[in-house]
């Protein structure tokens, strides 16, 4: 039986494992872009310096760049968001692995897996530190160190959660009794789905923001990329580039259409109201989509759907779990409970956006070009303010008109039924005319000569003859009218055999008509 220091080791090893296919990956495709280049400032070396540098880059350590026409030092600290997926994917799968038991081995706890795993990962980003320092692109130290460790423990954790059958399943023992008992609740659950929609469509109609304006002014951000890069492998390398960086732009236009906006250098601000002071634009094609001028104009209040739509998710979502199709009053949530779920759906929308607001921005360089991105605590209270002040009024209304009285009707020979209830959804037998009564006796109109052939899932206006299923000489005269009432009028019950009472069918008499 293997021990636990060979667990240990084992899970250090999968950790250092991890961490070298992310660099090594990010080392080759270096390595691709240098050797395709015609003009190489470096050697081999210094490429694989800068895959190292751009690796701790990706895990939100800031690069220093020496080479600059001042001679002072700028920081680069501006994280490609969909780069720093690689890593936090790998240390996730590397511990989500470590938990499943294989080949009749004992299974490591999730403790041991957790610190195997992260100080692994630990140990290789101090290496490609100590590799990086003397390249063109050396990350700091201090930011190196409050950045990778993190990144690498919350992969694992996120893995070791995952094998234990989480966030489906129940929390750990360590977590207080309390905060257990409030996530299992249905309200919490409607709430964080309705929280991840409300993201979701933010960050959409950012990318949607970010697209639009990048199109309108094409011929600037055509002009910046030639200007960047002439050769194909310079300009392959800024479409790579490019696309690392298109969730950062999702988030930027997020926040653009919420309100703060983002800082473009010290001081400068774009707004749905304009732009405020003088923003340092580099020459990148990606910021030429930046709206300029100080005024307003219809294309900039356009933006203000995005949130609108955000909350409208939020409440949509709220209200299905709440208030379902057809539910009665007394089945849904109360008022109460559907607006705390809405409002709670609004607090987890702002912190998710106010979490994505730290790594996508960040500086560029020194001076004017230290602010770059929008601002976590603006963009998490608009957030705030935007889903709670429209998805909490927003699921209340929902949920009234989902409450309607939809309620069946009973009295004289009428009966009121909802129009949609009378659908059977499964099989589709709305369109094939198939109906059911109060006391749930199929029903289908007739088919061939003479019989009405209009499209009965919809509502009906007029007389047709229906008859119970398995007994067609058995005929009842239907009036489906645009109000949703069903009358059933003379409907013949079975013969039995007569015994001269009045009303017998089979003495001759009219039978009497069925209750109601």
């Amino acid at each position: 039986m293997p021990s636990r220091s060979s667990a240990q080791a084992a899970c250090f090893v999968r950790g250092a494992v991890a961490a070298g296919l992310g660099l090594g990956s990010l080392a080759v495709l270096v390595t691709v872009l240098w050797i395709s280049s015609p003009y190489p400032d470096s050697g081999p070396g210094g490429a694989l310096r800068v895959a190292a540098g751009l690796w701790l880059l990706a895990h939100g350590a800031e690069l220093v760049r020496y080479d600059t026409l001042s001679g002072v030092p700028a920081p680069v600290g501006l994280t490609p968001m969909l780069l720093a997926v690689v890593p936090v994917w790998l240390a996730h799968r590397t511990a989500r692995d470590a938990l499943e038991p294989r080949g009749g081995r004992p299974q490591p706890s999730a403790w041991v897996v957790w610190w195997g795993v992260a100080g692994g990962y630990a140990v290789v980003g101090a290496v490609a530190l100590l590799y990086a320092y003397g390249g063109p692109l050396p990350a700091g130290v201090l930011s190196t160190v409050l950045h990778l460790p993190v990144v690498a423990a919350a992969g694992a954790a996120g893995g070791v959660w995952t094998a234990n059958g989480r966030p489906l399943g129940p929390l750990p023992d360590w977590v207080p009794e309390g905060v257990r008992k409030a996530v299992v609740r249905s309200r919490f659950r409607v709430a964080l789905r309705a929280a991840g929609a409300g993201t979701a469509v933010l960050l959409g109609g950012g990318a949607v923001v970010a697209l639009v304006s990048l199109v309108w002014h094409a011929g600037a951000a055509q002009g910046a990329f030639l200007r960047l890069a002439g050769v194909w492998s310079g300009q392959f390398a800024l479409v790579l580039l490019m696309l690392a960086l298109a969730p950062n732009v999702a988030v930027w236009g997020a926040a653009y259409g919420l309100g703060p906006g983002f800082a473009l250098g010290a001081g400068a601000t774009v707004t749905p109201l304009g732009v405020a002071g003088a923003p340092a634009l580099p020459h990148f094609p990606l910021l030429a989509a930046v709206p300029a001028g100080a005024g307003t104009t219809p294309a900039a209040w356009a933006t203000l759907a995005v949130p609108v739509a955000a909350a409208a998710a939020v409440a949509w979502c709220t209200v299905r779990t709440a208030a379902p199709p057809f539910a009665v009053r007394e089945e849904a949530w109360t008022a109460r409970e559907t607006a705390l779920a809405a409002a709670l759906a609004g607090v987890g929308c702002a912190v998710a956006m106010a979490v994505l607001a730290v790594p996508a921005g960040g500086p560029l360089g020194a001076g004017a070009l230290s602010e770059f991105g929008p601002v976590w605590w603006r963009t998490g209270g608009a957030a705030l303010v935007w889903t709670v002040a429209l998805g909490v009024p927003g699921a209340l209304a929902l949920r009234a008109w989902r409450l309607r009285d939809r309620t069946p009707r009973a009295w004289g020979g009428t009966t009121t039924l909802p129009s949609d209830a009378v659908e059977e959804e499964e099989t589709g037998a709305a369109k094939r005319g198939w109906w059911r009564r109060a006391d749930e006796t199929p029903w289908r109109r007739p088919e061939g000569p003479g019989s009405v052939a209009d499209d009965v899932a919809g509502p009906y206006d007029g007389e047709a003859d229906f008859f119970p299923v398995g007994d067609p000489a058995a005929s009842t005269d239907v009036d489906w009218h645009d109000n949703g009432v069903l009358e059933v009028r003379g409907a013949a019950p079975e013969e039995e055999p007569g015994d001269g009472a009045p009303g017998d069918a089979a003495d001759g008499a009219p039978a009497a008509p069925p209750p109601p």
